[in-house]
């Protein structure tokens, strides 16, 4: 496979302050990767899909966002505690989207 692994693009900052064009960063990669349905809700990804997954949101968030996610061995259960976390943003990014 791929060397998936480097940066492909900014991190996910702790502040969330880059959180919605992470959001579209990640499924970008993730979709050309032919990996995107390991962050959907009942995939039936591969264990080496959703290792290769994990390991690439991983090297695109803050470590402070690693650490809190230490335990986490899923990229479905990461990418829904990151959006857990920063969902709110949206509402105070895109007010005007959310009210159309």
């Amino acid at each position: 496979m791929a060397n998936i692994e480097n940066q492909k693009f900014i991190a996910l900052d702790i502040s969330g302050k880059n959180y919605l064009s992470w959001v579209l960063d990640v499924k970008l990669h993730l979709s050309a990767k032919k990996l995107r349905h390991t962050i959907d809700e009942d995939n039936a990804a591969s264990n080496e899909e959703r290792v290769t997954a994990l390991i690439f949101l991983r090297r695109h968030i803050d470590d402070g966002l690693k650490y809190e996610n230490l335990t986490v061995e899923n990229p479905l259960e990461l990418w829904q505690n990151l959006n857990d976390r920063f969902e709110h943003l949206k509402a105070v990014v895109l007010p005007k989207a959310l009210n159309d």
